[in-house]
C-alpha cells in the first residue's frame, strides 16, 4: 500500500521548486498564484535567494509547503492510499487529501510561520538534537530537569529532539551526554517548537484554523499527535492546533501506518530526510522521492 509524507521545516535549500516551475504550465500558475496570496514575492527567495532568507520561518515554512503542492500536482497523487505530514508538513498532507485547498492552505502556513516568530521573538528558546539514546532515557531526563524542556519530535529509535528554555535545554544535552548520548547538539533555531512556550502561537494559529473550511478527506491523514488514522475534519482540525505545542510522534506514526499496511512511501517535497527516518524505523519498506 503506497503513502505519501511531507517534510517540515529544514528540508529548504537555495533553488527549490525552479524545476518544477519550468516543468509544466499549471504548476508555475500554481506557484506563482503564491506571491498573490502572500503578498510578496517569495518564488524569488525560494529560487535565487540566500541561505539566510530561506531560514526565516516566515520564509521557510511557506517555502516547503509550496514546493510540496507543486510536487504532488507533478506526480498527481501516485494512487495513494494514507498521507503523513512532518510538523509543517502535516499541512501538505492535508492538501493531497483533499481537506485543504492549496489558497486556504497557504494561508494557514503563513498564520503560523508567523506566529511561531513572534513567539520566538518574545521568548528566545531553543531546541536539540538528541543521538543514542533510549526515547524513555530522554523523557526521564526531560522531566527531572527544572524549567521548561520538553520531547519535540521523535524522529526515528535513537533520535529524538528537545525542545525548551535555552538555559533547560542546555543542561539537559550536558545531562544526557554523561548519560550515554552519542550526541547532544543545539540546533540553530531561536524558538521551542512543539513546545509549551509556543502556546501563544497556537492560540493565534487556532483562530485561523476555526475559520478555514476543512472538507471531507480523500484518504486518512496520520496526524502527529494522535500518531493514527484520523477522517473527521474536525478532529483534524483539533489536533493541527494541538501540534504545536505537543511532541511530533512521526516514530509512533510511521509504525502505525506500516501496521495498518504501507509498505512504500514516498517523500513528496525538498529533500529525503523522511527516507533516511523511515528506513531507520523500518528498514523492509520501500522510501523513494516523487521528483
Amino acid at each position: 500500500m503506497k503513502a505519501l509524507v511531507f517534510p517540515g521545516q529544514g528540508s529548504q535549500f537555495v533553488g527549490m521548486g525552479k524545476e518544477l516551475y519550468d516543468s509544466r504550465k499549471d504548476i508555475k500558475d500554481l506557484m506563482e498564484s503564491a506571491n498573490e496570496i502572500l503578498g510578496f514575492d517569495i518564488l524569488s527567495v525560494m529560487f535565487k535567494g540566500t541561505d539566510e532568507d530561506l531560514k526565516k520561518t516566515e520564509v521557510t515554512q511557506p517555502a516547503i509547503f509550496i514546493h510540496s503542492v507543486a510536487a504532488l500536482k507533478a506526480v498527481d497523487g501516485f494512487g495513494a492510499e494514507m498521507v503523513a505530514g512532518h510538523s509543517l508538513g502535516e499541512f501538505s498532507a492535508l492538501v493531497a487529501n483533499g481537506v485543504l485547498t492549496f489558497e486556504d492552505g497557504l494561508k494557514l502556513v503563513a498564520a503560523r510561520a508567523k506566529a511561531m516568530q513572534d513567539a520566538c521573538d518574545a521568548h528566545p528558546s531553543s531546541m536539540a538534537a538528541i543521538l543514542g539514546l533510549a526515547d524513555e532515557v530522554v523523557e526521564k531526563i526531560c522531566e527531572e530537569t527544572p524549567g521548561i524542556v520538553v520531547p519535540a519530535n521523535y524522529n526515528c529509535p535513537g533520535q529524538l529532539v528537545i525542545s525548551g528554555d535555552t538555559a533547560a535545554v542546555t543542561l539537559v544535552c550536558e545531562k544526557l551526554k554523561e548519560a550515554g548520548a552519542k550526541r547532544a547538539l543545539l540546533l540553530p533555531v531561536n524558538g521551542a517548537f512543539h513546545s509549551p512556550l509556543m502556546k501563544p502561537a497556537q492560540e493565534k494559529l487556532a483562530a485561523a484554523i476555526n475559520s478555514t473550511k476543512f472538507y471531507k478527506p480523500t484518504m486518512v491523514v496520520y496526524q502527529n499527535v494522535t500518531t493514527t488514522a484520523v477522517s473527521d475534519p474536525d478532529e483534524i482540525k483539533k489536533n493541527l492546533i494541538a501540534q504545536l505545542t505537543e511532541p511530533v510522534k512521526w516514530t509512533q506514526s510511521i509504525r502505525n501506518m506500516i501496521k495498518n499496511g504501507a509498505d512504500n512511501f514516498v517523500e513528496v517535497g525538498p529533500g529525503k530526510t523522511l527516507q533516511g527516518l523511515i528506513k531507520k524505523i523500518d528498514s523492509e519498506v520501500f522510501v523513494s522521492s516523487a521528483i
